[in-house]
């Protein structure tokens, strides 16, 4: 209630920018079986004392190990120019060749890539290491003769879940030329920025794919993309056009002659052609990806190829336990780090088969990713606390119905809830089934923060502690250390390099000092990487036992009163309510006391909207986290906004809290619930007593970047 409220805050009450308040209770532990165990890359503990840092950076000897090297690198680390770290120094190697040469004589006949169409009347493909590479040095022969592409220049993909998207990956690694994927749920805009600030002439597409049932006609926006990379002054001068059913054109966007090609009409030219790796240098740019910031011109995280596949293969192989005799399965897109970490190149490289669907893992019901893993004999699942929400949500009973056996399951993108992560491993894990917790960014290369599955018991709602040769710190708004134990939260950093991490931000290396190095930095002469803590932007605390709690961004927090409050903290404890599948929390603009919390919740299927629910809501955010944190209004809706990827765009709503402009919302998976849900929401407000205000600029601009924080 209102009053009991503190409208003023004293200075020993007043909470610094990062120190969010938390509020969360510690978790009980789980504990490994003794079979999962036996079996792991990683069981014996002797491990951590290996990466402890007394060995650093020798310590990361063990990941360039697990790679080819066409000449071994003389320089582990090159600290020289901080904060532009260079690892493996001297050494030369090639992607491509370590994940499909090498693998030939021993796994040629095996499947490297099965992929599953989304009409389940498609065959499902299963491509053999030798197909996978006859089909890479095709495309690469194409691309060096038909494109004249060489080392050093840069190719656009937007390209969905299609087997093309890996093979022209591969491709381009196979002959040096930097590729740049861009989520194929982006608008043609947003290529066009990333084509642009690329400098790319080439662009390589698909006319269509599926998605929930439906051919998306995908050259259409691609010619969008080269409309807007042309405004900003990149000329794109051939664009390669994939077919879904080869022989058949899916869009109705013309080609344009001399400029848009059919790939599967030229490529025959190159017919079982094989192209000599490009040997690299360890520290020659693999790959760009670009975050999707909403503001500003776009930042692409530059990719090493010998510091990246390093870090990439050893915590693949430790972390995710991949074997080769694994069927794993990712259900991240390519067009995200994730896809590209633990889809195409992490697998790889351990020369196991690797899962990719192209559609909606609940398309046409909630079974279809149990049929899949049930039919493929998937024994390690790896997704988002988004999909597992909305699977828990859509079909809680359809993991039952199903013969699968996961050893191992992988959670990543966002913090997920104690009470999800209870489900994930009861109901989908069957309670057999390990679980990392992974916390890691775009910029990062492969996973920071997790429990080493054989070694560390889990947490719920705890990504653990920090992963083998991570050294991570939480600091204060004024550079103090935050100790563990303390229930006291701050921005978590890192202390030290590692081979995983971006080089720079492509074109702009001022900008990847100010971002990640700026604020924290001791001593910007110093050559000592010590000086410099690499700032990842979240807000965490550590408990007693070293494990961390990610609390999302420090720009996702609502402040009441001066209290900062976690929206994923607020998240979690409307999750406890039975009846609620999904939530959101959003501040709106308060009088009073500065900002409140407004929840909104979508209900398990059959659960019909109540009051009580909305009560039931507010007493456990009253229970949980406290009254400061309770929300003025429970707003139950029949879905929420969500970007293509199933990430809930909190910007939206709470735009539709605080009767403020909701901007474009065309890329949304469902733009329609915009308006359903703005029409409930303004409506019961008004009918209140809220009567809409025009916002400050400083409101709008906070609403706006609400849940995008840079």
């Amino acid at each position: 209630m209102a009053e009991e409220l503190p409208t003023e805050v004293s200075e020993q009450e007043k909470v610094s920018e990062a120190e969010i308040a938390v509020h969360w209770k510690e978790e009980e532990y789980y504990y490994p079986s003794e079979a999962f165990v036996e079996q792991a890359n990683a069981a014996d503990p002797a491990i951590l004392e290996r990466f402890s840092e007394e060995h650093f950076p020798e310590c990361f000897q063990e990941y360039s190990d697990l790679l080819a090297w066409d000449e071994p690198w003389n320089q582990m680390l090159d600290s020289s120019n901080p904060p532009f770290w260079r690892w493996f120094v001297g050494g030369r190697l090639n992607a491509s060749y370590n994940c499909l040469d090498r693998h030939l004589e021993k796994y040629g006949d095996k499947a490297a890539i099965i992929w599953v169409p989304e009409p389940e009347s498609e065959e499902t493909q299963f491509i053999t290491y030798s197909d996978l590479h006859r089909r890479v040095n095709e495309f690469a022969a194409l691309l060096q003769d038909f494109c004249e592409l060489k080392t050093g220049d840069r190719v656009t993909f937007y390209l969905p879940m299609i087997p093309e998207l890996p093979v022209s990956m591969l491709a381009c690694a196979r002959i040096g030329v930097i590729h740049s994927e861009v989520f194929g749920g982006f608008s043609g805009a947003a290529c066009g920025d990333r084509i642009a600030d690329s400098g790319s002439h080439i662009l390589v597409t698909v006319d269509g794919y599926y998605r929930s049932g439906e051919l998306q006609d995908h050259k259409a926006r691609a010619d969008e993309a080269l409309d807007a990379a042309a405004k900003l002054g990149q000329t794109v001068d051939k664009v390669l056009v994939w077919r879904r059913h080869p022989g058949q054109y899916a869009s109705k966007s013309p080609m344009v002659e001399g400029r848009d090609f059919f790939v599967d009409e030229i490529i025959g030219k190159y017919r079982d052609e094989v192209v000599t790796p490009v040997s690299m240098p360890a520290e020659a740019p693999l790959f760009l990806m670009y975050t999707s910031g909403t503001t500003g011109r776009p930042k692409g995280c530059q990719h090493s190829t010998g510091g990246y596949l390093a870090y990439v293969a050893g915590t693949a192989k430790y972390y995710e336990d991949i074997h080769p005799e694994d069927i794993y399965w990712c259900t991240a897109d390519i067009g995200w780090i994730t896809g590209h970490s633990y889809i195409v190149y992490g697998p790889l490289m351990l020369g196991t088969t690797t899962v990719i669907y192209e559609g909606v893992p609940t398309y046409p019901d909630a079974g279809r990713a149990w049929r899949i893993a049930e039919k493929l004999g998937v024994n390690i699942f790896h997704t988002a606390p988004t999909m597992i929400r909305m699977l828990r949500k859509l079909g809680p009973d359809e993991p039952a119905k199903y013969d699968y056996h996961f050893k191992h399951l992988t959670t990543v993108g966002e913090p997920i809830e104690p009470e999800v992560w209870r489900w994930y491993h009861e109901v989908i894990g069957k309670g057999e089934a390990v679980i990392v917790d992974t916390w890691w960014q775009t910029e990062n290369g492969g996973f920071l923060g997790s429990t080493l599955p054989a070694v560390h018991p889990m947490k719920p709602g705890s990504c653990g502690p920090a992963v083998l040769g991570i050294y991570p710190v939480i600091y204060d708004e004024d550079g103090k250390e935050v100790p563990a134990g303390s229930g006291r939260a701050g921005n978590i950093c890192i202390r030290n390099p590692w081979p995983g991490l971006c080089q720079t931000v492509w074109g702009q290396p001022e900008r990847f000092v100010d971002i990640y190095y700026g604020k924290f930095c001791k001593d910007r002469s110093s050559k000592d990487w010590h000086d410099w803590p690499y700032l990842a932007g979240d807000g965490a605390v550590q408990a007693a036992d070293g494990y961390f709690r990610i609390l999302g961004r420090v720009d996702d927090v609502i402040n009441v009163a001066g209290h900062r409050l976690g929206t994923k903290e607020i998240e979690s404890a409307a999750l406890t309510v039975d009846e609620v599948s999904e939530a959101a929390a959003v501040p709106v603009v308060d009088e009073v006391r500065g900002r409140a919390v407004e929840i909104y919740v979508a209900l398990k299927p059959g659960t019909a909207p109540s009051k009580a629910i909305e009560n039931k809501v507010k007493e456990a955010v009253d229970r949980l986290i406290g009254k400061i944190a309770r929300p003025r209004s429970v707003w139950i809706v029949q879905d929420m906004p969500k970007t293509r990827s199933g990430k809930i765009m909190r910007r939206v709503i709470a735009a539709i809290s605080n009767f403020g402009d909701v901007g474009d919302v065309s890329t949304l998976a469902n733009p329609e619930i915009v308006d359903e849900i703005r029409h409930h929401v303004q409506s019961e407000k008004v009918k209140r007593g809220d009567q809409p205000r025009e916002l400050t600029p400083e409101e709008a601009a906070e609403l706006r970047s609400f849940g995008h924080a840079e």
